[in-house]
């Protein structure tokens, strides 16, 4: 049986296959990833819940990023992320490492790399950040989520794959409702970890919305915040609230009329193959503006209302509302069997 590692900022898509991947018999999957996700926060990240919680042994990769960092205690996590890889990958010898982007990634593959271990990398989103671009020189194969990344690659490397999405994904686009809610239903979202900055905005209208909607709230379970504290001692009628947990965002989104949220890769193409209106407000800092570019591609296809973070409020969200309930998207039509095409690409790899 041989041994692969699984690293990068995309653990969803990741996780998807690596379960594939040990159901097969063939791979033993370990994962470098990050146990915390925020400077500081003590609590567990949603990726080492969801990795430790499938039987799979955990490395937590105390790696740095160049891209909008000041702080010199991180800036020194980049050299300590590359010991760190090398240790690792030493100790396991692995046949393979599997990447899904993202600064974690760098130092894994490139120690791989030196070691003579061989890579593969996927990428997600539309546009490409600089720890891809680094990596694919580094790497045998890229799969690609969006054809309009291919530019970015080098030709001869790069195969469409679309995005491994959740079986519960493809379940939730199957689904018939037979019974509606009679308010429409939002379902609030800042990704895995949450985000600080839409959970304050909805807690300063919340009042407004849950005479319309009914809302299904996902703060995160930051410590550093404690938003999902908060929002607990906000509970009300048509008002739900949860931190993280893989099941209940799915019911959430099964039900969602509208969802509100951040644009990274995986909500994007969900989003797209579910046929959901959103209101979307993106990140400003990740790299090349990947989530604007994600989020006007939604926006282009009308549905999405994208706000941008700078101008993001209580009533900007209310009369997003209004707009987005009133659109006639168009349908976008996305590979969903991206999960077998990857696995494919790693078994004509690794083998």
């Amino acid at each position: 049986m041989k041994t692969l590692v699984f690293t990068g900022g995309h653990h969803t898509s990741a996780l998807v296959v690596a379960k594939e991947l040990i159901l097969q018999d063939k791979y033993k999957v370990v994962w470098f990833g990050h146990r915390h996700s925020m400077w500081g926060d003590k609590s567990d990240s949603a990726e080492y819940k969801e990795v430790t919680a499938a039987g799979i042994k955990f490395y937590d990769l105390k790696a740095g990023k160049f891209y909008n960092t000041f702080n010199p205690l991180k800036l020194i996590r980049i050299p300590w992320g590359f010991i760190q890889a090398l240790y690792f990958l030493l100790k396991i010898r692995p046949d393979g490492i599997v990447s899904f982007g993202g600064y974690l990634a760098v130092p894994t593959v490139i120690s791989g790399w030196l070691l003579g271990i061989p890579s593969i990398t996927h990428e997600q989103t539309i546009t490409t950040g600089w720890a891809n671009k680094l990596i694919s020189l580094f790497v045998k194969k890229i799969a690609i989520t969006w054809p309009e990344s291919a530019k970015f690659y080098p030709k001869s490397k790069t195969i469409l794959t679309g995005l491994p999405l959740r079986s519960e994904v493809i379940e939730v686009k199957n689904l018939k409702l037979k019974i509606k809610n009679y308010k429409p239903v939002i379902y609030i979202t800042g990704g895995k970890q949450g985000s600080h900055l839409i959970n304050q905005i909805i807690f300063s209208i919340l009042p407004r919305l849950v005479k319309k909607y009914m809302i299904i709230h996902q703060t995160g379970s930051s410590s550093i915040h404690n938003d999902y504290q908060h929002a607990l001692s906000l509970v009300q009628k048509n008002y739900e609230v949860f931190d993280f947990d893989s099941r209940k965002a799915i019911l959430a989104l099964k039900q969602a009329d509208i969802v509100i949220g951040r644009a990274g890769a995986h909500t994007i193409y969900e989003l797209a193959v579910l046929g959901k209106k959103s209101i979307l407000v993106p990140i400003p800092w990740v790299s090349y503006n990947e989530q604007m570019v994600n989020a006007q591609l939604l926006e282009k296809s009308g549905l999405a209302v994208v706000i941008s973070e700078d101008k993001l409020n209580g009533e900007q969200i209310l009369s997003a509302l209004k707009d987005i309930q009133k659109r006639e998207p168009k349908a976008l039509y996305l590979p969903l069997d991206g999960t077998e095409k990857l696995i494919d690409l790693i078994n004509s790899n690794f083998n």
